[in-house]
């Protein structure tokens, strides 16, 4: 294999895992996949299925509660924004 070939092929692996490791990637349902962008690189719930989870369930993941994933809910017609708020006081209090 040429040696461009070889840089060509490990550049998109590169790119491929830093993508993993920057976003995640929530499935609502199989054709309506969202993007949230990660606050730190793991692959710590890089792909996942909130399809017939309550959104109390999804907000008690630290991780996507703490990236935004409340929003996510909002903008995809999930809940509401006084809903988003009293689970987040909800959460916000089980942490002290």
């Amino acid at each position: 294999m040429p040696f461009w070939k070889k840089v060509i092929l490990w550049g998109s692996l590169a790119a491929v895992l830093y993508i993993a490791l920057s976003y995640h990637f929530i499935f609502f349902r199989w054709h309506d996949v969202r993007v949230l962008k990660k606050s730190e690189l793991t692959l710590n719930y890089t792909f996942f299925s909130a399809q017939g989870k309550s959104n109390k369930v999804i907000l008690a993941i630290e991780p996507l509660r703490r990236d935004g994933i409340a929003d996510l809910l909002v903008k995809a017609g999930k809940m509401n924004e006084e809903q988003k708020e009293a689970l987040l006081a909800l959460f916000q209090e089980d942490t002290y």
